[in-house]
């Protein structure tokens, strides 16, 4: 059942639609990530919900509380919507403690000093800054001061925590932890998060669904499996993971590739309406094409990086440079040695 709601939500500036008619549902306690270029549209989105902005046309509901509503002209202001807030900037006042930082919301809606207390005490406790709750924000790490801005945000017990690009600013390694940490705190707390982000790895592991946009306007919104595995079409496909393209002459007895004419392996066939075209593009991740010793598209290894547990390769086929990704203990082809590509899992698009 949707907790959030977004209906034909649009915002406009000038004669840009910065967001298209974007319908979105949110269940309680889930996280949607949006994802996609800058300018798609997804921090405008972020601000609507938050009521940084006003819709232009559309309805937004939380629960059973109208929160803007072009039709009946009705829009509450950021302060009484109850929804926590953390941004790309730190945030952090230097001349506050850790403590008075994150105490800071409270005071300011006057509530009972005991309370106060005890809430803050609560939210440093969930984001392990007890310890430093003394100290001056500017003697943390950035991860600590993320800790910071994550605990004032939970203070206030929101009902919906928005996130726009938290952890852009940490190395990676503190990105990693407060990934684990937010999500945790979401299970913790029950809240539902809306995460604006453009790194595809923080959505696949934070998110239980992703909302990717383009120019305004949704692509595709399903799991992050649904997304990878399934792209609605070819702009998801090439934003969301590694993505190696060939384009092909269609034929009923095979495709051509820069004047090799290939026979049809077993599942490369492309769909039946796209041979009306006579040439299409074939899309694959590279980790779905594997090396063969007879037979497959042929190509030459023009460079080979080993990165850990995989080995990146550059293939010239023709005269485009496909990247093939293999574990280590595949035996691959030498740089300047020819070899066979086997597509096991490819897409086609329409070349326009």
């Amino acid at each position: 059942m949707a907790y959030i709601e977004l209906r034909n939500v649009s915002k406009r500036f000038g004669s840009v639609a910065a967001v298209d008619r974007l319908n979105l549902d949110i269940a309680k306690g889930e996280c949607v990530a949006m994802l996609g270029p800058s300018g798609c549209g997804k921090t405008t989105t972020l601000r609507m919900v938050a009521g940084f902005d006003d819709l232009d046309e559309g309805e937004i509901r939380v629960g059973d509380r109208m929160l803007s509503s072009s039709q009946k002209k009705y829009y509450l202001p950021p302060e009484k919507r109850n929804f926590g807030m953390v941004f790309q900037a730190f945030a952090v006042w230097p001349h506050l403690s850790v403590f008075e930082n994150v105490a800071f919301p409270l005071r300011v809606r006057k509530l009972p000093d005991a309370e106060i207390m005890a809430r803050t005490e609560e939210a440093l406790r969930h984001t392990n800054l007890l310890a430093a709750a003394q100290g001056s924000p500017d003697d943390l790490s950035g991860g600590g001061k993320q800790r910071v801005a994550l605990a004032r945000a939970l203070v206030i017990r929101p009902d919906v925590m928005l996130l726009d690009e938290p952890l852009s600013s940490l190395d990676p390694h503190f990105r990693e932890e407060m990934r684990f940490e937010i999500k945790d705190l979401q299970r913790r707390f029950g809240f539902s998060i809306l995460y604006v982000t453009h790194d595809q790895s923080e959505a696949m592991a934070l998110s239980d669904r992703i909302l990717v946009m383009r120019a305004g306007v949704v692509q595709q919104i399903g799991t992050p499996l649904e997304v990878y595995g399934s792209p609605a079409n070819r702009f998801v496909f090439e934003f969301i993971g590694l993505s190696s393209f060939l384009q092909a002459g269609l034929s009923p007895s095979g495709m051509q590739i820069d004047g090799v004419t290939y026979p049809w392996p077993a599942g490369l066939t492309p769909p039946a309406e796209l041979f009306a075209g006579a040439a299409a593009l074939l899309a694959a991740r590279p980790t779905e094409i594997d090396f063969v010793s007879e037979g497959g598209v042929r190509g030459k290894v023009l460079q080979k990086a080993y990165l850990g547990e995989t080995i990146d390769y550059r293939i010239l086929v023709g005269q485009t440079e496909l990247r093939v990704q293999k574990t280590r203990r595949v035996a691959g082809p030498a740089v300047g040695e020819h070899c066979g590509l086997n597509f096991t899992r490819p897409h086609w698009y329409a070349l326009t």
